[in-house]
């Protein structure tokens, strides 16, 4: 009955900790219910283990699932470089061309881009100038005169 409980034990701390990665996302989590649901699978097939050869088993299991994580899973995860600007719309518009909706006055107006205005910083210019973005400040587009 004590290794059923063993086996049991381990295998439900794996899903608490792959439920808990769920919960709270981030990727460590996981790996560490991983370790423990190898654990389980070592009592299971060697019963007669001493509860401190688990803990030091646990403790190896864990820190090799995470760094498999960090060397070989995390880097093809990340984002790649065949599309830097995914994701970051502001910076796709930097070097586009747009009307402004309202004109910049003390350094501050809108611009029309698509179906929306976004803030706009630049020199002073009326409603309808064409300008240029050059750069992105959060949701703020830095633009000059075309």
């Amino acid at each position: 009955m004590t290794t059923l409980v063993d086996n049991y034990g381990w295998w439900l701390l794996a899903l608490v900790l792959i439920g808990a990665e769920m919960v709270v996302p981030g990727y460590f989590l996981l790996w560490i219910g991983i370790a423990a649901g190898c654990m389980g699978i070592v009592t299971w097939l060697f019963p007669a283990l001493p509860a401190l050869v688990q803990a030091v088993a646990f403790a190896v299991f864990s820190v090799v699932a995470c760094v498999a994580y960090w060397k070989f899973v995390r880097p093809s995860a990340e984002q790649r470089d065949d599309q830097p600007l995914l994701n970051k719309r502001g910076a796709q518009l930097v070097g586009q061309r747009f009307v402004l909706s309202e004109a910049i006055v003390n350094g501050r107006g809108k611009v029309k881009v698509g179906d929306g205005s976004w803030l706009a910083s630049g020199p002073d210019m009326p409603a309808g100038s064409e300008v240029e973005v050059v750069a992105v400040d959060g949701t703020t587009l830095s633009v000059r005169a075309v």
